[in-house]
């Protein structure tokens, strides 16, 4: 297991926004976490990926426990979290924004005399533009990510997270908004980055287009666990009446 959560819950004033979540996430697969509005899934990742503190439990990363680090140490540790609305610098070129993510060696001094800056930024453009062709948004190279669709920012989304070299990439409802056609290619996409090694931990609303996707489902209410299975998960009783009862 890539990622393990032990009894992790959050107060906000008194209420139990997550109450004793314990998952495991197996790596290069793709971790589906469901649920109806309100039952914690987004307070989930937000707790595990350092925007908000633990109140109890932890946080294990490949055996490490991160509970309640800083976003930017838990990013540096192969972490890259996504959200619902996508969050790209609008005036920069889609390369520019894959770029950005990188440490550029030619902020060293000592290194930029010796010119390896210029290798730096051959080795970067050269791995933007084979993550852009693998996306197939290559044709994007030097829009503006204000113009890009939103499928299209989605995308863009998954490529930073692979120039950021993230093991595991967590999405708030990366299909939000996108037209179904788009949708099956981003989640296609990440199919074929879990062969490659990567790993995805995903909530996400729209069941009839990415349960067929999923290794592994959590179901989420009233800030708890309540099923765990595969697809076949939403059809539990119990998953059911949270649904209905929403």
């Amino acid at each position: 297991m890539i990622l393990k959560t032990f009894n992790l819950s959050k107060f906000f004033e008194g209420l139990k926004a997550l109450d004793s979540v314990s998952i495991s996430v197996p790596r290069e697969s793709l971790t589906l976490i469901i649920g109806p509005n309100g039952s914690g899934k987004t307070t989930f990742i937000n707790t595990v990926t350092g925007f908000y503190k633990a109140d109890e439990g932890r946080v294990e990363y490949e055996g490490e426990d991160i509970t309640n680090l800083p976003p930017h140490r838990i990013f540096k540790k192969g972490i890259v979290r996504t959200f619902q609305i996508p969050r790209p610098f609008k005036k920069l070129t889609v390369i520019e924004n894959l770029m950005m993510p990188l440490d550029n060696p030619g902020e060293s001094i000592r290194k930029a005399i010796f010119g390896s800056w210029i290798n730096f930024e051959d080795e970067a453009v050269e791995k933007a533009y084979e993550i852009l062709e693998f996306l197939n948004i290559d044709h994007l190279s030097f829009e503006r990510s204000e113009n890009l669709s939103g499928g299209q920012l989605r995308l863009l989304e998954i490529g930073r997270a692979m120039m950021a070299d993230a093991k595991l990439i967590v999405m708030d409802e990366p299909l939000a908004g996108v037209a179904p056609a788009l949708a099956h290619e981003i989640l296609r996409k990440i199919r074929e980055l879990c062969e490659l090694g990567k790993t995805f931990l995903i909530v996400e609303h729209r069941l009839d287009i990415i349960l067929d996707y999923a290794d592994k489902v959590y179901v989420m209410g009233n800030g708890r666990v309540i099923a765990e299975g595969g697809k076949e998960v939403i059809e539990k009783p119990e998953v059911v009446e949270v649904y209905l009862g929403a």
